[in-house]
């Protein structure tokens, strides 16, 4: 397997110190330049002064790079020859020697297989509206299912159905922990409107809770549901009106599938002049805070 650990990374993991995993769909579409680059600079720097190491992760050239330079983020940020690359269009991506930004399922299995336990993101895929109509559900859920790592993520966006995603996890069978709420967070909003089952105080607690995962042989993933404050949330009222043209704004363009998330996202920066994009940077890097947080209770109490 062409995969190559970041000195860095490989060092940290040899001696057990605390590693984060970060993905790079946000660097390369998810953030507009020049503030992608900004971004990951910063997500980096921020993990460095918690004492821990990041291994932002991409395809460059047909190789899996765990840990990248700064040269490497900057092509990243600004190559637009980087494609989006899901768990399906890894070997694809290999084969034709392409340069892809990972997305969190794929984020996911190259950081477990790296041997990191902890990755963060901004908010997971789950099951699309009208999935029952279009079978549309993000490669997120199953890979997560399949996937022993410890995701730390603010819900899922509000662009999907909530109540659907929790009952693929709950019967594909990721742990989702509440941290420090009962309140499942809905991206953009503290607070979507559905409890979960698990709350937990500290990143201690999460790390006990990997320890029990290990002993009982689970392979699913724990997904570590990290709300905003509520003072950082976009504006409850703000978003439901936003979503509701966006999603009825849609339905009579007539899109499906894939169309609709791009656009019901490039919708929400409109309609909220800009304000949803900044709640997004502050959503990724509460989630890399608390990843860190995690991360070091991890190699603190794992042998």
């Amino acid at each position: 397997m062409r995969t190559h650990l970041a000195e860095p990374v490989a060092a940290a993991l040899a001696a057990g110190r605390p590693v984060v995993a970060l993905e790079s769909t946000i660097i390369a579409h998810g953030l507009p330049r020049p503030r992608n680059l900004q971004a990951a600079r910063a997500f980096e720097a921020q993990l460095t002064e918690l004492g821990v190491t990041p291994a932002t992760i991409a395809l460059l050239d047909g190789e899996i790079r765990i840990g990248l330079c700064d040269e490497q983020l900057i092509r990243v940020a600004g190559d637009d020859d980087v494609v989006k690359v899901s768990v399906r269009d890894l070997p694809v991506a290999l084969a034709t020697h392409s340069s892809g930004a990972t997305t969190v399922a794929a984020t996911a299995y190259l950081t477990a297989r790296a041997g990191i336990r902890v990755f963060a993101t901004g908010g997971l895929g789950g099951v699309h509206r009208l999935a029952s109509q279009t079978f549309d559900e993000s490669a997120d859920l199953p890979t997560l299912a399949l996937t022993p790592i410890t995701v730390v993520s603010a819900g899922v966006k509000s662009i999907l159905d909530i109540a659907a995603t929790l009952e693929r996890m709950e019967t594909l069978g990721i742990t989702v922990l509440g941290y420090g709420t009962r309140s499942f967070p809905g991206f953009w909003v503290t607070d979507s409107g559905y409890e979960l089952d698990w709350s937990v105080p500290d990143a201690a607690t999460v790390a006990q809770v990997m320890a029990a995962r290990d002993e009982l042989g689970l392979t699913g993933a724990v997904v570590v549901a990290n709300p905003l404050a509520a003072e950082q949330q976009l504006d409850p009222a703000l978003h439901d009106a936003a979503l509701s043209r966006a999603l009825t704004a849609a339905e009579e363009q007539g899109l499906r599938g894939k169309e609709v998330s791009p656009y019901l996202l490039a919708s929400m920066v409109e309609q909220t002049g800009g304000r949803s994009l900044e709640v997004n940077l502050d959503i990724a890097t509460n989630n890399v805070r608390v990843a860190g947080e995690i991360a070091r209770a991890w190699a603190a109490l794992a042998p």
